[in-house]
């Protein structure tokens, strides 16, 4: 039922390329779905005794040992609270230390420096943009695009 609320919300969704307004049986689809893939890892976020968000590890290629990340904190009394990049932090180490993947990569509307700051915190560096790559709200929007590379992450996790 969250995410219904969630991607209802258009400044919870401000960012996001695309609008998934969604019915509950589709919530509940897609959720069966990423729950039997094998190239899925997901997981709601929880605090402040409630569900705040979900992230994922999604698209794993298993022999090339990377994969994509995404996150949404679609409760809006809980932004710029460090979740988000809480959130990363265990995402990333999960790939890497369980997962075993080689790189993480990611991409966030470049006009949203909280999710790239956060993101940057946990080691994701610049690889390029995407230009004009969105069109929301009657506009065209770029889209910043990152990775880490496990080696540069275990640098990271030393320091």
């Amino acid at each position: 039922e969250r995410f219904v609320a969630w991607f209802a919300d258009m400044e919870v969704t401000r960012y996001l390329g695309h609008r998934m307004a969604a019915a509950l049986y589709q919530e509940q689809e897609y959720l069966k779905k990423i729950g039997e893939s094998q190239k899925d890892v997901f997981w709601m976020i929880d605090a402040e005794g409630k569900t705040i968000g979900a992230t994922g590890i999604h698209n794993i290629e298993w022999l090339a040992a990377h994969a994509i990340t995404g996150i949404i904190i679609g409760e809006k009394d809980c932004w710029g609270k460090g979740y988000a990049t809480e959130t990363m932090a265990l995402r990333t180490r999960y790939a890497f230390r369980e997962l075993n993947l080689h790189k993480v990569m990611t991409e966030v509307n470049a006009e949203n420096p909280a999710s790239r700051r956060a993101l940057e915190k946990n080691g994701y560096r610049t690889v390029g943009v995407r230009r004009e790559h969105d069109f929301i709200r009657g506009h065209w929007h770029d889209r910043w695009l990152g990775e880490v590379l496990r080696s540069e992450w275990e640098l990271l996790q030393k320091g």
